[in-house]
């Protein structure tokens, strides 16, 4: 008797990994499958750290980390691709090629540099590469406060400038960018969201919570969005879900203690308590 077979819709991470859990490969692995999607990976570097802080990262070669994305596109294939931590310039030229020749379009960046204990991820000269050699590529980027001030060289000090920031983030219109708005202080957090394909600012309001844990927010976020393009949604609703779906993780998260540092968000809020 034929049956016919249903299909998943598919998210790959590009990223880094975290052995507590919270942040990194582990993340994004957790989020796509609470957001619906069957999450593969191919991972970068081991990450040595926890919850206080980064000890060592150990980069897997850079043609070992080319095989694990053809590895799981000629076979699973993906309807998005997140990407997080890539170390080096080598790192980040290889993946943007090996990315290019294969019809995705639904790429996020989480332009990741340092972790949440402050610890850099990423070198010094790799900076200009991500900015000028992979971001141009891609569909949307998800850079926090510090980050879209490293890539655009200046500070973001108020609120009210990072319209014009996401907008000069975008490489003259061509790549979308959800500008996180945590590292300010007003009390309402709104990130904000630059559709550049429809030349629309869209603010993500928030309630600000008093937590510690924040570790993994930022690959979280990201994955959010790439889940929620990858089942078809467009821009808007896409980073709409997103940002509904990581306020309520760490909402929820709020309540846990785990490790004696920044803790995870609740990637499962929705399913578990």
């Amino acid at each position: 008797m034929n049956r016919e077979m249903k299909s998943y819709k598919r998210a790959l991470t590009i990223a880094g990994s975290d052995p507590s859990g919270g942040a990194g490969i582990q993340a994004d692995l957790k989020t796509f499958s609470a957001c619906g999607c069957f999450g593969t990976s191919a991972i970068v570097a081991v990450v040595d750290e926890n919850t206080v802080g980064v000890t060592g990262v150990h980069p897997v070669p850079v043609e070992f980390v080319v095989g694990q994305i053809r590895s799981v596109l000629d076979d699973i294939g993906a309807d998005a691709v997140k990407i997080g931590m890539l170390h080096s310039s080598e790192l980040i030229r290889a993946v943007r090629q090996t990315l290019s020749e294969y019809d995705i379009r639904n790429v996020v960046l989480d332009p990741v540099m340092v972790a949440t204990s402050g610890d850099p991820l990423l070198q010094q000269e790799a900076v200009a590469t991500l900015r000028d050699e992979l971001i141009p590529h891609v569909r949307i980027i998800t850079p926090n406060i510090p980050e879209a001030e490293l890539l655009l060289g200046r500070r973001i000090c108020r609120q009210e400038e990072l319209p014009e920031a996401a907008r000069d983030l975008s490489c003259g219109g061509r790549v979308s960018v959800f500008l996180k708005a945590g590292h300010l202080h007003d009390r309402e957090l709104v990130d904000i969201f630059y559709n550049a394909e429809e030349e629309r600012i869209l603010p993500l309001r928030s309630e600000r919570l008093d937590t510690p844990n924040t570790h993994g927010t930022g690959c979280t976020l990201s994955s959010a969005l790439a889940a929620f393009l990858a089942r078809g949604e467009g821009l808007d609703d896409a980073a709409t879900h997103a940002k509904e779906y990581i306020a309520g993780a760490i909402a929820a998260g709020a309540a846990y203690r785990i490790g004696h540092g920044h803790g995870p968000v609740h990637h499962f809020y929705r399913f578990w308590e």
